[in-house]
């Protein structure tokens, strides 16, 4: 019996190059070779949930649809591996960053926030940083996923995966669970009331955010992305940072094809290349460039 012959549901190469077009044209990921089991399990929860028999009668659902299937497509393929003080040399760069600004408020932008382990871990730093659980910072968290959303504005997470954190770190930010919610623990409200979660899609044409960012996390997303999308993203992200601002990328990513646009600082850290900066420093002040 052939592997197609033993699936549950009818599935060919076609589907999956018809997969990988769509999520490439919608989100700027690409799929290679090797995704295509990968694929299969994830989509095949969502043809069991509509009761379809077919890859190509699910795409055909998809495409026509562009609401809550659409929707679900999109969060089945999506990528989501995140951790609470991933890459930890990233955050006391952070907080030495926030404490040598003299603006108020201070903005900072995690472009992809997956299930919020990395909003909630800058927000634990720069309370950390100025000591308070009302410090002088927004933090707006986006993802194209609006399951993994839901969960971190939630901000309840299976106990296991905060037990590597500092003692002092869990009782000054997690709350444990009990009875129905033994095995959990949830972000405390201080903590989640500094982050505001939303929906962008970094390839959408307009990002519903301002700028005046003093610091953009980007880190393990442009992995993702081929070297032109990536180019027209952190084309994008400079004009949303202040002149100062840095940008934290992954450790496995590199930016050197975007050199006129970022120059790096150090351990993954860049700042905005010299040419760029002399060009915003001679722009006149927005007024509006706070707005959300």
């Amino acid at each position: 019996m052939s592997k197609q012959e033993q699936k549950e549901f009818l599935y060919t190469k076609e589907d999956f190059e018809r997969i990988r077009t769509i999520l490439y044209q919608h989100s700027g990921i690409k799929l290679n070779d090797s995704k295509q089991e990968m694929v299969y399990t994830r989509l095949g929860r969502r043809l069991r949930a509509t009761g379809l028999k077919t890859f190509k009668e699910y795409l055909i659902r998809v495409e026509r649809d562009q609401g809550e299937e659409w929707e679900a497509f999109i969060n089945s393929l999506t990528t989501n591996l995140t951790a609470f003080y991933r890459e930890p040399h990233h955050f006391p760069i952070l907080k030495e960053h926030v404490l040598s600004l003299s603006k108020r408020p201070i903005r900072l932008w995690c472009s992809a926030s997956s299930t919020g382990e990395e909003p909630y871990t800058m927000a634990m730093t720069v309370v950390e940083a100025f000591g308070a659980f009302n410090p002088p910072v927004e933090i707006i968290a986006t993802d194209i996923d609006t399951n993994v959303l839901s969960k971190a504005e939630a901000g309840i997470y299976p106990i296991e995966r905060v037990e590597k954190l500092p003692r002092e770190t869990l009782k000054r930010f997690f709350l444990k669970g009990s009875g129905n919610n033994d095995g959990y623990v949830q972000v405390r409200k201080e903590l989640r009331d500094l982050v505001s979660f939303r929906r962008l899609n970094l390839l959408d044409e307009h990002w519903p955010i301002g700028g005046g960012f003093d610091a953009i996390f980007c880190r393990n997303v442009m992995i993702y992305f081929d070297k032109p999308t990536q180019y027209k993203i952190l084309k994008r992200f400079a004009p949303k940072l202040e002149a100062n601002g840095l940008l934290f990328a992954g450790h496995s990513e590199s930016l050197h094809h975007a050199a006129d646009i970022f120059k790096l600082r150090g351990k993954t850290v860049y700042e905005l290349a010299s040419s760029v900066r002399h060009s915003k420093a001679a722009l006149p002040s927005n007024p509006l460039h706070n707005s959300i």
